[in-house]
């Protein structure tokens, strides 16, 4: 289920259905993240705030909104990849993101998807950035491996969230099930309050780094970031959505290394039903020169959110709008 947590511009307004409030003269438009402690949340928060521009905002040459006028979008807390694509297909929602490798099994009905109907009218606005799969546990537990999980209480995450099938995936390459381990669900944040108290020894995470909860529990707890590598990586890396990565040293206290590991695409998508010219002028104002600095300002892996990334990795097709605005800009054929 969504929370009341909301992100950007007349979030009041927001609570109310989305989609177009002619006496305002006003459209709203919802984008679907994940946890708060997680990568989408804020990342959301931003785009929503870029894209936005009230009735009766000052013009973007005198310093105001240069979003798309009439426009108010909010991000909404989720519980990520596999929920936002339900949630776009049912119609509670506008947009959403998700990881390239859902979003594609989702569009062909593959995958996790297999037996499913098929997200047929989902469609893409922008690759954004990779994310980076953690596996973070507590020093005293001894993990250093995948392999180590074994016999080990890890928490996957919730069900509905991309970092939940990405976990299996990992654990299916190095020959463990959820049956080996003692399993639980659990957002980040709760799980990092669990290690806490020492009732957690490991919990994975799909996510931009630095990561909020990760950072704050690394703060306060000895923890490891697991080398995701070798064979189980190399299984995982067979799959064109994933690529190698690296977790800087020193982006989480106590980390004295480079630590290797996979990375997902982040995708920004919605439904093919969304108006052509509202995406055009959205995926437009997402790549303007005053996006471009909220971007850099706001969050360590805006910087990553790039132009000439946008189509990158996308297994599904790109919005007719979207299309024409990378059309223009020189981006696609």
């Amino acid at each position: 289920m969504f929370t009341k947590r909301i992100l950007g511009l007349a979030a009041a307004a927001v609570v109310t259905l989305g989609g177009i409030a002619a006496a305002q003269d006003m459209a709203f438009f919802r984008i679907g993240t994940g946890g708060t402690a997680g990568t989408y949340y804020p990342i959301g928060g931003l785009l929503a705030n870029a894209i936005s521009a009230p009735p009766g905002s000052r013009p973007c040459e005198d310093g105001g909104a240069c979003g798309v006028p009439g426009l108010v979008a909010s991000a909404l807390a989720a519980n990520g990849s596999v929920a936002n694509v339900n949630a776009i297909m049912g119609g509670t929602l506008e947009s959403g993101f998700a990881q390239g490798d859902v979003a594609a099994w989702a569009y062909t009905g593959t995958g996790i998807w297999e037996g499913k109907p098929k997200a047929e009218k989902l469609r893409a606005i922008a690759n954004l950035y990779p994310e980076s799969i953690h596996l973070v546990a507590s020093e005293a537990s001894g993990i250093k491996s995948v392999a180590d999980l074994k016999g080990k209480r890890v928490s996957l995450d919730e069900p509905g969230s991309g970092t939940l099938v990405d976990a299996q995936l990992i654990l299916a390459a190095a020959g463990l099930t959820e049956k080996d381990i003692t399993p639980e669900y659990l957002k980040p944040d709760q799980a990092a309050d669990r290690m806490k108290d020492g009732a957690m020894d490991a919990f994975f995470f799909v996510g931009g780094y630095p990561a909020g909860a990760i950072a704050e529990l690394a703060s306060q707890h000895k923890v490891t970031i697991v080398p995701l590598d070798g064979d189980a990586a190399t299984k995982v890396l067979e799959s064109k959505f994933f690529a190698k990565d690296t977790i800087p040293a020193g982006t989480y206290e106590g980390m004295a290394g480079d630590v290797p590991t996979i990375a997902v695409g982040a995708q920004w998508v919605t439904s093919a039903d969304q108006p052509e010219e509202l995406i055009y002028n959205i995926t437009k104002a997402l790549w303007n020169d005053a996006t471009r600095a909220q971007l850099d300002a706001g969050h360590a892996k805006g910087k990553m959110i790039v132009k000439e990334n946008a189509t990158a990795g996308l297994g599904l097709p790109l919005h007719p709008g979207a299309e024409r605005f990378y059309k223009e800009a020189g981006l696609l054929k």
